[in-house]
């Protein structure tokens, strides 16, 4: 028997069980501290009211209309129904071939689960890069769930830390609200611009990223040498 329930696994030895039950001890515990910090998160006062009504642009819903260019304000991508706009800063500057294979890798997974995200709150993903080269990239990817929009015409990224002064993109995630007071910041995954503790990755778009949790599952973790490539043929 184990201290937390009576599940024993094939042929697992006495000292695996022990180890699996402090392993299972810090999951509870970092279940609890994930809960915590999400309530915490959840009851923060209403941020600052939005910069301005950024205009950005995007194309048709059917990603193999390169024409159709649409000019839409933030305020815009909020369903009436829906008071809580999530945009991720997808970092493709408007200079580069092919964008970060990182973000392409985290849209990859977003893209599968934006169905489910949409049915509760509005998601966005904002580049720099020129509508076009955004909409040919999301349809080699078979990105067809999410919404795509420049920023290549104001200053959104700058104002909301997904890019440096110096015009470097950052991968940012910032959520909004709509509230009765007009549009207000709500979150900005700040990890991202902190100093690492103890050499730490930053590591601020986990939660919203489950590769890298799988691999944490298993005997190789994540590694530190290794990154998403766009392409494994």
């Amino acid at each position: 028997m184990g201290e937390f329930h009576d599940t024993r696994l094939p042929g697992e030895s006495n000292d695996y069980r022990t180890a699996r039950d402090q392993l299972l001890a810090a999951e509870m515990e970092l279940r609890k501290r994930l809960a915590e910090v999400a309530a915490l998160r959840s009851a923060l006062p209403l941020g600052g009211p939005l910069k301005e009504d950024y205009v950005f642009e995007e194309g048709a819903t059917d990603l193999s209309d390169q024409e159709t260019l649409i000019k839409t304000r933030l305020s815009e991508l909020f369903d009436p129904e829906k008071n809580s706009l999530l945009i991720y800063s997808f970092m493709y500057p408007p200079d580069a071939e092919t964008p970060c294979p990182m973000c392409t890798a985290l849209l990859d997974s977003l893209n599968g689960n934006a169905a489910h995200v949409e049915d509760r709150i509005n998601l966005a993903v904002v580049a720099r890069a020129p509508t076009r080269k955004i909409r040919m990239w999301a349809k080699e990817r078979g990105w067809t769930h999410l919404r795509f929009l420049s920023s290549g015409d104001n200053t959104y990224n700058l104002d909301y830390f997904a890019e440096t002064p110096e015009g470097n993109q950052l991968p940012a995630i910032n959520v909004f609200q709509n509230t009765d007071q007009g549009i207000h910041h709500f979150y900005n995954a700040e990890l991202l611009y902190a100093k690492a503790q103890n050499g730490q990755h930053p590591r601020h778009a986990d939660l919203i990223w489950p590769l890298w949790n799988l691999f944490d599952l298993t005997p190789e973790g994540r590694g530190t040498d290794w990154y998403p490539r766009p392409d494994y043929s």
